[in-house]
Formats: C-alpha cells, sequence, structure tokens
C-alpha cells in the first residue's frame, strides 16, 4: 500500500478542482484552479480520483508496481498543484563574484558573469523572474516544477566553481571549496 497515495487531499476554499476523462495518455485530467493561476494535468490509466465536497481521494485499480509507484506521485503532484494556485512557489538565487550582477530588464534579466557579452535570460511562461538587488533573484510562479526549472537553468549559466565560490547558487548553498596550488605545498 502507498502510504503517501492513500492520504486524503483537503481543497481549501476559493480552489475549484475537476476531473474528467481523456489526457495525452487517455486516463483523466486534472484541473485545479485558485487565486494564482490554472494548472492541469494528464494522468496514466489506473489511478481513479473521488471527489467529495473539499475532500479528494486518489484509488489505484490493481496492484502492478508502475500503478502503485504513479499511486503516491500524482498525489503529491495535486498537493503541489493546490500549494501553488494557493500560495504560490519561490527559489532564490544569488551572484557570488567580483563584477558579477544582474539587471532587470522588463520581464527578462540581464546577467554579468564574467563572459565578455552579457547574458539574458527569458523565463517561461506563468514564472516571473525578479531582481531583489544585483546579487539577489527571485523566482516565482503556481507551478512547482517549472520554478525549480527555471531556477536550475539560470544556476547552469555559470554555476559555482569550487576554487573561489564564484557563480549563481541557490540562497544558503554549501560550496564546497578547494585548496588551490600554493596552498596545496
Amino acid at each position: 500500500m502507498s502510504k503517501i497515495g492513500n492520504k486524503i487531499i483537503e481543497v481549501p476554499s476559493g480552489v475549484t478542482f475537476k476531473s474528467e476523462k481523456g489526457g495525452d495518455y487517455d486516463g483523466l485530467i486534472v484541473y485545479v484552479n485558485g487565486p494564482k493561476g490554472q494548472l492541469n494535468i494528464s494522468m496514466r490509466k489506473g489511478i481513479n480520483i473521488k471527489h467529495e465536497g473539499s475532500i479528494v481521494t486518489l484509488d489505484r485499480i490493481d496492484d502492478l508496481k508502475q500503478t502503485k509507484a504513479y499511486h503516491g506521485l500524482y498525489r503529491s503532484i495535486i498537493v503541489n498543484m493546490i500549494e501553488g494556485v494557493v500560495n504560490g512557489f519561490e527559489k532564490k538565487l544569488e551572484i557570488v563574484g567580483v563584477g558579477y550582477r544582474g539587471m532587470q530588464k522588463g520581464s527578462d534579466i540581464e546577467l554579468s558573469l564574467g563572459f565578455s557579452h552579457k547574458v539574458n535570460y527569458k523565463p517561461r511562461d506563468g514564472v516571473e523572474i525578479k531582481m531583489i538587488d544585483e546579487n539577489n533573484i527571485l523566482i516565482t510562479g503556481a507551478d512547482k516544477q517549472k520554478v525549480g526549472q527555471v531556477a536550475a537553468e539560470i544556476r547552469q549559466l555559470r554555476k559555482p566553481e569550487p576554487y573561489k565560490g564564484k557563480g549563481i547558487r541557490y540562497l544558503g548553498e554549501q560550496v564546497r571549496r578547494k585548496a588551490g596550488k600554493a596552498a596545496s605545498k
């Protein structure tokens, strides 16, 4: 039995939850609407949804290993969708290094990362990027996966290097430092 999949999901007031047959995998499509936006997911066959009032439960139709895995996965995704349309998700990045900085250009950001050119980054739909100051970036949105993906893509532009620690890192991320040549004698 999936311990995660068997937990009930409470839908708060102000959020509409709807499921219907169809989708990419001939299973169900789940729609969640709230104050921060609308999200949907196409679920595979094998998982059924019961929606009674403000309580949602997920049941599986068989005990195959893959169906058990989807049971907990879809329950977690639906909880994250509800959390996203109510409160939203955010990731914070910090830019570390002499001369490394960022600037807001409308909805895009322009980063100086030690290259011979400036790097422009345009966010995905449903994700908002804001420069708090020239060394801190705030990424917000309703979809947890998109917010994390945008944060990872921005970090990938200049990952923190181990000798001086320069680069883009998550706020509070510990970068393991290496000793340079002079310190190894």
